[in-house]
């Protein structure tokens, strides 16, 4: 393939449609098996492509070179072929970057949790970094060096001001579950969940419900396919198409889901 989206289950995805309003160029969806993963690298037959979960990190090996961004995060999202020298980006950082900027949610000085350890979360936390945030708190189903649990933040961070999942809970097909319940953090005053399939998920839901600001994922999808775009073509777009972009599959997908 020549553009395309590697992970390992992609029946969820949006992407191609987003790439192929954005580029002219046919996006494949590749999903690959852990025992498929390491011949598609190793071999590297394609012009650029982008990682999702689970391999954002395990693709590194295999690269040439990285960018600061990706670099500072840890993880990579967006690899370019040049001649066989692979270049790694994460264009998540700016994606998410553009979702909190979207929605004028301040994290400035503020206790900041992030549900979830893996490629997204580092990109999140970045961010969050970038912005100022006082605290960051991450939180994952096991204790490692970088993560606290769940039952941990429960007891000792429950005023946290800003919660970002990037954690796979609630994510279609198990729409029906949340990561958290925000009744437990009466300080809250923005979530913003990077799952874009459901279209609201039940975190979201449950956000604006209680007046804070509920965001979800497919603004950042689209963000950072644009910026993906970018490095794929080594060219520049016009940020006003991912508005123009996620209104048509927010609408799209609205539709089918009422069908």
């Amino acid at each position: 393939m020549d553009y395309g989206l590697i992970g390992e289950k992609l029946g969820h995805s949006y992407s191609k449609d987003i790439h192929e309003m954005l580029a002219d160029y046919t996006y494949t969806i590749c999903p690959l098996s852990k025992e498929e993963f390491h011949p598609f690298m190793e071999k590297h037959d394609f012009q650029a492509i982008n990682v999702t979960i689970p391999y954002k990190q395990d693709v590194i090996p295999y690269l040439d070179s990285m960018d600061d961004n990706a670099k500072a995060i840890g993880a990579v999202n967006t690899i370019v072929n040049k001649n066989g020298h692979l270049e790694g980006h994460n264009t998540d950082f700016s994606g998410f970057l553009y979702m909190l900027n979207k929605h004028s949610i301040s994290v400035e000085g503020k206790k900041c949790v992030v549900l979830g350890d893996g490629g997204a979360s580092k990109a999140v936390v970045a961010v969050l970094k970038k912005l100022g945030a006082g605290e960051i708190v991450i939180v994952d189903i096991i204790k490692t060096e970088s993560a606290i649990t769940y039952e941990e933040c429960f007891e000792k961070h429950t005023d946290a001001q800003f919660i970002a999942n990037t954690s796979p809970v609630g994510m279609y097909p198990k729409s029906d579950a949340s990561p958290v319940d925000l009744t437990r953090f009466p300080n809250c005053e923005a979530v913003a969940d990077v799952i874009y399939n459901p279209l609201e998920t039940k975190l979201v839901a449950q956000a604006k419900e209680l007046g804070m600001i509920g965001v979800n994922g497919l603004e950042m999808l689209v963000a950072q396919a644009l910026y993906a775009v970018e490095f794929f073509l080594d060219t520049k777009l016009d940020e006003a198409k991912i508005d123009e972009v996620y209104r048509k599959i927010y609408a799209d997908k609205a539709a089918e889901n009422e069908a």
